[in-house]
């Protein structure tokens, strides 16, 4: 165990705007991470892609001029604001790795595209020792029409991956 826990690991965790993920950077933080370690955490935001918008109209027709396009003002503005919730979630994501784990060595990154593929192909591009993520915790019917963007990564990721519940409260205890 002294072997591991002196070698230089790369530590993926993968954070988005959820509880979740950031419990799991916590969790990570407080079990994974161990103090005056060489490991290198790599925080991961993966920026969903942008709807693309064509020049129809509401009904699918481009001839009607009643019909609708977004400026490029507009489409501007969303991917700002795209790239501003990346930069909070990661400035979070960082804050509570100083808070918790002063010494550790933490590099941020932002990927575009979809998180399942975009967090498969960072573990391998990055040659991760450990992928952490969250979990939503979403039931059998949620999971079968939403994803599960864990269970994807867990089987396709080709280094260990750990998914970490969040417990859940009880609504009615205090």
């Amino acid at each position: 165990m002294a072997d591991v826990a002196e070698s230089e690991r790369r530590i993926l965790v993968a954070v988005d705007e959820g509880e979740e993920s950031m419990h799991a950077l916590s969790w990570c933080l407080k079990n994974v991470v161990s103090q005056n370690s060489k490991d290198t955490l790599i925080l991961l935001y993966a920026k969903p892609p942008r709807d693309v918008y064509t020049a129809l109209d509401g009904t699918g027709r481009s001839e009607d001029p009643s019909g609708y396009l977004f400026s490029s003002d507009i489409l501007a503005a969303m991917e700002k604001y795209g790239a501003d919730v990346a930069a909070c979630v990661l400035e979070k994501a960082k804050k509570m790795c100083k808070d918790l784990q002063q010494d550790a060595k933490v590099e941020a990154r932002v990927e575009n595209g979809d998180p399942r593929d975009v967090i498969c192909q960072m573990a391998e591009q990055l040659s991760a020792d450990v992928l952490v993520m969250g979990s939503h915790g979403y039931g059998l019917i949620k999971r079968a029409f939403l994803g599960s963007v864990s269970n994807h990564c867990a089987q396709n990721v080709k280094c260990p991956v750990l998914i970490v519940k969040k417990p859940k409260t009880n609504a009615g205890s205090k």
